[in-house]
């Protein structure tokens, strides 16, 4: 099995920085592309920002430009790093990965991390 377990989640006012990080343990599996999304009260799941194996990157319109996700793919680590943070950023946010594990690929998930921006 792969986990992932994501951390540096926080309270912070209009315009501050966070970072989040998300490391995957288990054996035997390799990680394909790795996200970050996210779900605010009352709303669906959405994508955040995504990263291929090979480090080709996309973003959500809303955070594209305010936001940067990065990976160490040697240590099985995530990292999303947010600037401007903005109110509408609340949300819960999880860690995603598409690994290949067991003969197959499927995606995992963490157990989510609460970002509130703070007006």
């Amino acid at each position: 099995q792969v986990q992932l377990v994501e951390s540096g989640g926080g309270l912070v006012q209009v315009g501050g920085s966070l970072r989040l990080s998300c490391a995957a343990s288990g054996s035997g599996f390799s990680i394909n592309a790795m996200g970050w999304y996210r779900q605010a009260p009352g709303k669906q799941r959405e994508l955040v920002a995504r990263i291929s194996s090979g480090g080709s990157t996309n973003y959500a319109d809303a955070v594209r430009g305010r936001f940067t996700i990065s990976r160490d793919s040697a240590k099985n680590t995530g990292t999303l790093q947010m600037y401007s943070l903005k109110p509408e950023d609340t949300a819960v946010y999880y860690c995603n990965a598409n690994a290949y594990y067991g003969l197959r690929n499927r995606d995992y998930w963490g157990q989510g991390t609460q970002v509130t921006v703070s007006s």
